[in-house]
């Protein structure tokens, strides 16, 4: 058994990319760059303009520099790997990017949580809204939903980090705290209940979404108005809720039990919950909202010249 922080891992998760790296190069690069513009832009957007200081522009702005954190744990190693030959990491990097990333994914199922609560509120209870969701109240929810994040994080990277290891290779393409704890030299029973305790937390806030939403459904076939404001935000919320939820859970599984998924197939699973969220987020949840698309295209003035002679030319037919 080696000291941990002289271990440098081999990742094998591209061994069966070889041919194709370019490729995957450039659609990498260009898929971090979109998801780079796509949050900035919502970001800068929602702080710039004072009419959108709002609690759910406010939470869209977290969520969005939430994704931000997890695609850039996760895409700058991948593409310095995609570029050598033997993609390797040390101790220290490993943890690091663990840790980035497990925040992302904790931090993401708090504020779908939180952002779920405010959408149940200015649905079902649009006249105490203001009342219930003070600028307080988001503050509190907000370093509720980092500080709860982090801890959880915390405990879980403090156990694996005191775990003495014997191996060094990690059969994906990124570190995952499940494969670093297979490496272990001693019992990992205090991991095993950890790991257990995490998923039981995230059942427990996935369900006090569904239930939410039971209500939201009911409250909006009441009003033609809900119902169309139900369709523009939470349903998009919902689905992305349930993909992200069904991508962790698969990985975690997938990592615990084996199964018989080919490589390739299996790494662009297991990258599904750090590339399609942060990238699908800001136009699911800023782009679709009318507010928000209004600002950006007299941001944009070329865009909005394009649109009004759009307009002209579909009058005109």
């Amino acid at each position: 058994m080696e000291n941990n922080s002289e271990i440098l891992f081999v990742l094998q998760g591209l061994n069966d990319t070889l041919t194709n790296r370019q490729i995957y190069f450039a659609l990498a690069l260009v898929s971090y760059l979109f998801t780079l513009f796509l949050n900035l832009t919502l970001i800068i957007t929602i702080c710039v303009d004072k009419t959108l200081h709002e609690p759910i522009y406010i939470f869209l702005c977290s969520l969005c520099f939430n994704g931000i954190w997890g695609a850039s744990s996760f895409y700058p190693k991948l593409l310095h790997d995609l570029l050598v030959e033997a993609p390797v990491i040390t101790y220290v990097a490993c943890l690091s990017q663990m840790f980035f990333m497990y925040s992302y994914v904790l931090c993401e199922f708090t504020s779908l949580t939180v952002m779920a609560y405010d959408c149940y509120l200015a649905i079902c209870r649009p006249l105490q809204y203001r009342v219930l969701m003070t600028l307080q109240k988001v503050v509190k929810l907000l370093l509720l939903t980092w500080c709860f994040s982090l801890l959880e994080i915390a405990v879980g990277f403090t156990l694996t980090s005191k775990l003495p290891l014997c191996g060094r290779h990690i059969p994906k393409i990124f570190c995952t705290n499940w494969e670093v704890v297979k490496l272990s030299c001693s019992d990992t029973t205090l991991n095993d209940i950890y790991g257990y305790i995490l998923m039981l937390s995230f059942l427990v806030e996935t369900g006090f979404i569904v239930v939410s939403y039971a209500y939201l459904i009911r409250a909006s076939v009441r009003s033609h108005a809900s119902r169309k404001k139900f369709v523009q935000t939470c349903l998009p919320h919902l689905i992305t809720l349930l993909i992200f939820a069904y991508s962790i859970l698969f990985d975690n599984m997938y990592s615990r039990y084996g199964g018989g998924i080919q490589g390739a197939l299996k790494n662009a699973l297991a990258a599904e919950f750090l590339v399609v969220p942060p990238l699908i987020n800001p136009i699911i949840y800023g782009m679709n909202l009318q507010q928000i698309r209004t600002r950006i295209l007299h941001r944009f003035p070329i865009r909005v010249k394009w649109h009004s002679l759009t307009n002209i030319i579909n009058n005109k037919n």
